[in-house]
């Protein structure tokens, strides 16, 4: 088995019944991804762009479709996309157009949808999974979004709203083999998007939205087998749940002698089944014309150039950077790229004090947790990285421990216009570093533990922590621990000599 294939089916087969298929079926999946852009206004008109307002309050005659209305491309939308483009290393057309795609929905009022067929702004590309595999993008391209439909008991209501939202369509290969890589993939390319400033991707607000393709051939066929479509995915969970329970469902059809049907199904998150909605259409069933109302899109390589010069490192990159420039670990260099406030407050805060490895952990821990639980953005966070060095350098300077570091954090966090060395000193928390101070309480703690004095004679070297534990304790954390290892040392080895 190649590692590729090794990589991608492990984790699958942790599931029994996974593990049965994957014995006769190679599972073909690939992802198409709906991502709307982070502009003010539409697509094609002056309609704000914004999520939440009263149903129907941002439309106008040209994204209701009004007869006689033109549409005019917005400029920011065009930039987020080739910007988004880029992240994935895709190939920027010079030339693109636009197309009207056909179909009837309520939540279409035109009776078209206006996006780009047979040549779109980008092809090619890849995302990076985790573990550094990489799978091929298709194409990327730009249309508008539709209405939304909610259908009630007994009628449905259309809120226009969304319809004419810029989007962009990410569609990937059918380059991965597990549910697991699905996730990973999504996870990856949200982060990515939300680096280069694209978009917010959030599920809950349907700015990101995500259809899986899926097919199962038997193992040795270079044959794709029939592939299904599955929608109304949700979250990135509901992506890898609703893989499985399709993986499953095609090799039992298979197995029992049956042939699949190519169509679209829904999944259902209650009862974690997937079902029928119809039939897959062709692009012919489509009818795709060429928008006769938007001129093609021209870009001149300089203009592709400028572009490019923009865009903003991603997280892959930003993820290997760390670790060359700061020699952080693999697991370090991933926490705080998955973000790009966290990524910015580190690199803030290490280029105040200089010591990488300190900085991500109280990043990491102290920063990270106290946010998460609060439910604050970082950028809002009490604890500035001005603020964090302050702290960090008490500690360099050996005017706090750790241990009371961390109470220092939690006091700073509530009281905002107190600097470290003055809640240092409010809280009884400054260091013991005073040698003269230190030798008499560790003599003494070395003359009342002749069992841990004996055991370090014999080579246990935890006895050596158990000490410096009881100097800890009778200083109640205050004592500077090197000082206190350095002096327990001394002492022990003229017991020695």
């Amino acid at each position: 088995m190649s590692d590729k294939k090794k990589k991608s089916t492990d984790a699958a087969k942790q599931d029994p019944a996974m593990a049965t298929v994957l014995e006769k079926y190679s599972v073909v999946i690939g992802l198409e991804v709906h991502c709307q852009l982070n502009t003010k206004t539409k697509l094609f008109c002056d309609c704000a762009n914004e999520f939440g307002s009263p149903p129907n309050q941002n439309t106008c005659p040209v994204c209701l479709g009004h007869p006689g209305v033109l549409p005019v491309l917005n400029k920011k939308a065009l930039h987020l996309a080739i910007q988004g483009a880029l992240m994935f290393g895709c190939e920027i057309q010079e030339f693109s157009k636009f197309d009207r795609k056909h179909y009837f929905y309520p939540d279409l009022p035109k009776g078209y949808q206006i996006s780009q067929f047979d040549l779109p702004f980008a092809l090619g590309g890849t995302v990076e999974l985790t573990d550094g595999r990489k799978c091929g993008l298709e194409r990327i391209h730009l249309e508008e979004d539709a209405g939304k439909n909610t259908h009630q008991a007994d009628n449905s209501i259309v809120d226009f709203n969304r319809a004419g939202v810029p989007l962009i369509e990410i569609v990937g290969l059918p380059d991965m083999e597990t549910p697991a890589d699905a996730h990973d993939w999504l996870e990856n390319l949200r982060r990515a998007l939300r680096y280069s400033g694209v978009s917010e991707c959030d599920m809950e607000k349907g700015s990101l939205r995500c259809d899986a393709n899926v097919s199962l051939r038997p193992i040795g066929q270079e044959e794709f087998g029939t592939k299904v479509e599955v929608k109304n995915l949700n979250s990135f969970s509901m992506v890898e749940r609703a893989l499985i329970y399709e993986i499953l469902r095609q090799a039992e059809v298979l197995d029992a002698g049956s042939t699949l049907d190519q169509e679209t199904r829904l999944f259902n998150e209650v009862e974690g089944v997937t079902k029928t909605m119809r039939k897959k259409e062709g692009a012919t069933d489509y009818r795709y014309l060429p928008e006769p109302d938007l001129p093609p899109v021209v870009l001149t390589k300089a203009t592709i150039g400028d572009y490019r010069s923009e865009t903003p490192e991603s997280h892959w990159t930003k993820k290997a950077r760390f670790q060359a420039d700061h020699d952080l670990s693999d697991y370090d260099a991933m926490v705080l790229t998955l973000e790009q406030d966290t990524a910015e407050f580190f690199e803030s805060s290490h280029a105040l004090m200089g010591d990488a490895k300190l900085v991500a952990n109280w990043v990491m821990t102290e920063v990270l947790r106290e946010v998460n639980e609060s439910g604050q953005k970082l950028a809002d966070f009490a604890m500035t990285p001005a603020r964090l060095t302050d702290l960090l350098g008490e500690i360099q300077g050996g005017k706090v421990s750790h241990q009371g570091a961390r109470k220092v954090f939690r006091a700073m966090v509530e009281k905002v216009d107190h600097t470290a060395d003055a809640l240092i000193q409010e809280l009884g928390l400054a260091q013991i570093s005073d040698r003269a101070t230190l030798e008499p309480l560790v003599q003494m703690v070395v003359d009342n533990s002749a069992k841990a004095v004996k055991d370090y004679k014999n080579g246990k070297m935890k006895a050596l922590d158990s000490m410096k534990g009881m100097v800890m304790r009778e200083t109640k954390g205050r004592a500077n621990p090197n000082m206190v290892s350095d002096i327990l040392l001394e002492i022990l080895q003229g017991l020695e000599d």
